[in-house]
């Protein structure tokens, strides 16, 4: 038989299984776009930017690579979904449902989640970056430590600070979470909180016999007592002394405690 004759049948086969997937794909989003009703649909891959899905059942979808940038996705329900690799930037999923649903490298990098419920969500692995509103209990205070790192690194010392400052809320000894926001005060001249968050930092290093911690904490502390005794009624943010202690503490802190 000629090979011809085996491959061509097969080229055409394929080429009509593909057509009815991208059909059935097509078909899915336009149900979604006419009725907001969509349950286990596949919509992988789907281009919906800037969408009004506000309200919309996906439960159980399949959203892997889609694109729901800027889209309106309040309400929505979104229980079970995949939504791997999914873009979410800058949409506001305020109050909709993420329960068990799966974000392994999902963006949600400036959305709006007040009120989203994210149980048995697992967001260690999603690009949360500039979220607002991401409730307190949406990570282990490891996590929000680790997110506070990645922003420090970026120079987002505010937002890092507020992620330091959850990390604390949820487990008070996290003596690093401590250490690393003490650090970010200092940055700003405020002294005396920089020096309470340090010396919390030594106390609970050196009860966790981290030594390595309790010695950069001990730095810390004395370095910002020595350059406010020196610059007492002075400015301290910019002065040589201060950037000294950022410069030879900070960069230690991040690559000792990073989860």
């Amino acid at each position: 038989m000629n090979k011809f004759t085996i491959i061509l049948p097969l080229l055409f086969t394929s080429l009509i299984l593909s057509n009815e997937v991208k059909a059935e794909n097509n078909s899915h989003l336009s149900q979604l776009l006419k009725t907001k009703q969509c349950e286990n649909c596949d919509l992988s891959d789907a281009g919906l930017v800037m969408s009004n899905l506000q309200g919309a059942n996906l439960r159980g979808a399949n959203l892997v690579g889609a694109n729901l940038s800027r889209a309106n996705l309040t309400g929505a329900d979104l229980r079970n979904a995949n939504l791997s690799g999914a873009s979410f930037y800058g949409a506001n999923l305020s109050g909709a449902n993420l329960s068990g649903a799966i974000v392994n490298n999902s963006d949600f990098r400036n959305a709006y989640v007040q009120g989203v419920i994210i149980n048995n969500t697992d967001i260690t692995n999603a690009h949360i970056q500039g979220v607002v509103g991401l409730p307190a209990t949406a990570g282990s205070a490891e996590q929000f430590y680790a997110w506070g790192v990645s922003e420090d690194k970026k120079g987002n010392y505010q937002t890092a600070a507020k992620y330091y400052s959850q990390a604390i809320e949820m487990n008070p000894d996290l003596a690093q979470a401590y250490l690393s926001r003490g650090i970010i005060k200092s940055r700003y001249g405020q002294t005396n909180p920089a020096i309470k968050d340090g010396e919390k930092a030594e106390e609970l290093f050196k009860a966790q016999n981290n030594d390595d911690g309790y010695i950069l904490s001990t730095r810390f502390v004395q370095l910002v007592k020595a350059s406010t005794d020196a610059e007492e009624n002075k400015g301290n943010q910019g002065n040589p002394t201060f950037v000294n202690i950022i410069n030879s503490v900070a960069p230690l802190v991040l690559k000792l405690f990073i989860p």
